[in-house]
């Protein structure tokens, strides 16, 4: 459908490898460069950073794909040599620059992976075969995630001497447990389908063939819903790690109260 969102935008997001299509209250994130397994760059990290910025008010689901075998390979590893991705900062120049950079550098790219949990919207990830490092992040990134049978999460940085710095930590903590996502990061190994809907990395595991209707049947069902109640719930359940028992129940009260004057029309 048209939008306000200008063309040469669009364009450039795609040269970037990301697509945006809007349906309505739908808007659909695609990964579009398959022929690199949707390898990501700054380049892509400010294209999906762009795309959150663009989104409509009127937006209430937000699903992340990718085209291909892969989710995403992870980090292109050009970022590590010498020679770097054309017009971008690589990060043996990051490391020799001062501490203010370095944090402002690393800051720039975490907006592409912070948007999705923000209270106005549900994201889901659809993730299929490899879903690596900054892959893997990016689907930790959504509130929820549909993989395939296929699908293998694994978080690499660490074996590369780094660590997870895209915002992947807090929710792969919340979602596994300390210890479960210790021993995920530390060694590196592969988590496929059944294993990650046991442990609640998942929320469901279906056919590769299926994923994309799975995902927007999910879509359709959390569109069904009134939008202030989810956003409602959707903010109690994210505060409550936070809060004892007894905050938690004073939230509850506060935000039905507001729920309950809303549909009285007070």
């Amino acid at each position: 459908m048209t939008t306000h969102i200008p063309d040469a935008d669009r364009t450039a997001w795609e040269q970037a490898g990301v697509r945006l299509d809007l349906d309505g209250e739908l808007a659909t994130v695609t990964l579009c460069d398959p022929g690199r397994r949707n390898a990501q760059t700054p380049a892509m990290w400010r294209a999906l950073a762009a795309v959150g910025r663009a989104l409509p008010g009127t937006v209430r689901v937000a699903l992340l794909q990718a085209e291909g075998s892969s989710f995403s390979a992870g980090l292109d590893r050009a970022m590590f040599t010498p020679e770097g991705i054309p017009g971008e900062t690589g990060f043996l120049q990051l490391a020799a620059s001062s501490d203010a950079d370095l944090d402002a550098a690393i800051a720039s790219y975490q907006e592409a992976f912070t948007w999705w949990r923000r209270a106005d919207l549900v994201s889901i990830a659809a993730v299929q075969g490899h879903a690596v490092g900054a892959g893997f992040q990016l689907a930790l990134a959504c509130d929820l995630r549909v993989v395939a049978e296929d699908v293998q999460f694994a978080m690499k940085e660490t074996s590369l001497g780094l660590v997870p710095d895209l915002t992947g930590t807090k929710p792969l903590t919340d979602l596994v447990g300390y210890g479960r996502a210790l021993e995920i990061c530390a060694t590196g190994r592969r988590v496929g389908a059944e294993e990650a809907v046991a442990i609640g990395l998942a929320n469901l595991a279906v056919p590769a063939g299926d994923l994309g209707s799975a995902a927007k049947d999910l879509a359709a069902a959390l569109l069904s819903a009134p939008r202030a109640a989810v956003i409602e719930t959707k903010a109690l359940l994210q505060g409550a790690g936070g809060r004892d028992y007894d905050a938690q129940r004073a939230a509850e009260r506060e935000a039905q109260a507001r729920r309950l004057r809303d549909i009285a029309g007070l």
